[in-house]
């Protein structure tokens, strides 16, 4: 059964985001809904909610649907409220006063500490504000929900959570995902949705699988374009034969068989379509300036603290070579951002159990981007970054999906895409030979995650990250060290890894 029916849909804003959206929503469809930044999926979600207005098209749902939507951000007027409070606040006053002991299921299901859930939204991480936004969205039992980036900020622990949590969504409850997160699509969705400014491409199939099927579909058109023009350069190629014996010959058949020709020729070319080109939300570009040194970071048998000096792990001996890429994994608290934050003290300063290369030259950086706090706007960090002259500055700046009018403009105002895309125009400014990264693919899209998975490959960064994206990580690491039982461990194989920290 139908529970929502999308016809023509189009929107547009400075430009065009997409066109001609068509599709339908049933009882218990899992659709992911993919494009990259800034091109509409949020939007999408909340015109489908009714928050919003499309350009053009309708939006008819069933009698009676109730759509919850989980966004991205809380509201402003959530932050005060405590997390329990905020999740009971979506519900209905009647239905809040007599059903309040859902919201205390739905926390327990979602694993949420009871001391979570007395802590003032605003205080609380982005990946708690994450799961409180979940928790109102399903709190109110829709038929249709709708996540947008729900697994952003949430550790790989919290997104088995989460997938467990959808895992049990009443059949006939209808879910959205509009995500970057390419595993996690496979995991919990059996439809695909790819968002583009036109020719927007539905499958009845998860992520992975639907790539495949929608890269074959545009090398099909391709290929379909490319005979379709061979054609129309034929076909004027005889038409331009036939005009000069129809002049020769002053045959007026032959005038009319030129222009048929021609009128045929112009039919087909302004028929033919090639397959769809993805325009870039800016490019991502590594540098690898190089080093001689065979064992970049030489680490000691020490212990790993908490901020209180508590033990939390000790690391054994270990050392990170020219080209390495190595994942640090753990589950939540056990250490990995304390280890990170060590390392990059170490290789700052002086550190007696974490050794430097003289030649290593570090470039960081973090969840946050809290290293963009230093600067004001775009165009000052690009030229505090570097020595370039200004229209070379403002040509990477636009390069990485920045354009003109955003260049000079406060760095609140970009979103949360163009930021990961200017904090990695200033590493690559840095020139390192080292990388550390901590949650690099945040607010990436998946064809910037494909960009950074590239980048680090091709040009041999050395680097060690921290990463709750599993196929980011499956991609890119050489080696993999684990926190477990309070020591560092090395393993081979990731997978076993992921298994064990997303069923907890």
């Amino acid at each position: 059964m139908s529970l929502i029916a999308i016809q023509d849909l189009s929107l547009a804003r400075s430009q065009v985001l997409f066109t001609g959206v068509s599709f339908t929503i049933a009882k218990g469809d899992r659709l992911g809904l993919v494009a990259a930044n800034g091109r509409g999926k949020s939007s999408l979600l909340r015109i489908i909610a009714n928050e919003e207005d499309a350009t053009t098209g309708s939006v008819t749902p069933a009698r009676g649907l109730v759509v919850a939507i989980a966004p991205q951000d809380p509201p402003e007027r959530l932050l005060s409220l405590s997390f329990h409070d905020a999740v009971r606040d979506a519900l209905t006053p009647e239905v809040a006063e007599t059903e309040s002991w859902r919201v205390d299921i739905l926390l327990d299901d979602l694993a949420v500490d009871e001391a979570i859930r007395d802590r003032a939204v605003r205080g609380l991480s982005g990946g708690w504000q994450r799961t409180m936004l979940l928790a109102r969205a399903a709190v109110v039992e829709p038929d249709l929900l709708l996540l947008d980036e729900p697994t952003n900020h949430l550790d790989i622990g919290r997104i088995g959570v989460l997938e467990r949590v959808l895992g049990a969504v009443p059949r006939d409850c209808a879910v959205v995902v509009a995500s970057h997160d390419r595993a996690f699509l496979d995991d919990v969705t059996n439809r695909t949705l790819f968002l583009r400014p036109e020719d927007s491409a539905d499958f009845s199939m998860p992520y992975s699988r639907a790539l495949q099927a929608l890269e074959e579909r545009d090398a099909a058109r391709d290929r379909q374009f490319e005979n379709d023009m061979r054609k129309v350069r034929a076909l004027r190629q005889q038409a331009a034969k036939l005009k000069n014996i129809g002049i020769n010959s002053g045959s007026d058949l032959l005038v009319v068989k030129t222009k048929q020709l021609s009128q045929r020729a112009d039919k087909l070319e302004e028929q033919a379509r090639p397959g769809h080109r993805e325009r870039s939300a800016g490019m991502i570009r590594l540098t690898n300036s190089g080093t001689h040194a065979k064992a970049l970071v030489t680490i000691k048998d020490t212990g790993i603290t908490a901020p209180d000096g508590r033990l939390l792990f000790r690391t054994g001996r270990y050392w990170i070579e020219n080209g390495d890429r190595v994942a640090l994994l753990g589950a939540n608290g056990t250490g990995k951002t304390r280890l990170v934050e060590r390392l990059r003290a170490s290789l700052a300063g002086s550190d007696p159990d974490i050794r430097r290369a003289t030649s290593l030259k570090l470039g960081y950086s973090d969840q946050a981007l809290s290293q963009l706090d230093a600067f004001a706007t775009p165009w000052d960090a690009v030229k505090r970054s570097s020595n370039l002259p200004d229209h070379q500055a403002r040509s990477l700046l636009a390069g990485a999906g920045i354009g003109i009018d955003a260049q000079a403009a406060p760095l609140a105002r970009l979103s949360g895409g163009q930021r990961a895309r200017l904090a990695m125009l200033i590493l690559r400014l840095a020139q390192p030979n080292f990388y550390l990264l901590d949650e690099p693919t945040n607010h990436l899209d998946i064809n910037g995650q494909d960009m950074l998975q590239s980048e680090l490959i091709e040009h041999g960064a050395a680097c060690l990250l921290v990463s709750h994206d599993r196929t980011f990580v499956r991609t890119v690491a050489t080696r993999i060290w684990v926190i477990t039982n309070k020591r560092l461990i090395e393993v081979d194989d990731p997978d076993p890894v992921f298994d064990r920290l997303m069923t907890g």
